[in-house]
């Protein structure tokens, strides 16, 4: 098999030990450095999850501070290429995909909720000020 795993009990020349200890420290830094990602929202006493719906996070947290809403690019196999426009709005159903902004006040991090198809897809967390 290579020089990757050596034949033989733990600890035979010391191959098999270095390799473990390789894939621990591997591990480790990966987990490290895995991008932050929140699946809860705290507002006004509740939690809001990925999974619920729109009406029920406005109702939890109320009006949010900005909306946006666009249609996700349709992607077509083999190699997921990108379906061009004329044919992505008459052929393929839009994706509608809205954002909701919350500022929950001086202190937290900006609230950025996803929503596809009317129900929390994502919950993400942005450093940058109110406007």
């Amino acid at each position: 098999m290579g020089r990757l795993f050596h034949p033989g009990p733990i600890g035979a020349k010391g191959g098999n030990v270095k390799f473990l200890i390789r894939i621990c420290f591997a591990t480790v830094f990966s987990v490290l450095f895995l991008p932050a990602h929140s699946e809860t929202l705290r507002c006004n006493g509740h939690s809001i999850e990925i999974g619920d719906s729109r009406l029920s996070v406005r109702y939890r947290c109320g009006e949010p501070l900005l909306k946006d809403s666009f249609c996700a690019p349709v992607y077509y196999y083999p190699g997921f290429q990108l379906v061009p426009e004329p044919f992505a709005s008459t052929i393929f159903p839009c994706q509608e995909i809205e954002e909701w902004l919350y500022d929950r006040g001086p202190g937290n991090l900006v609230a950025t909720v996803r929503f596809r198809a009317g129900v929390v897809q994502s919950i993400t967390y942005d450093a940058r000020a109110s406007p």
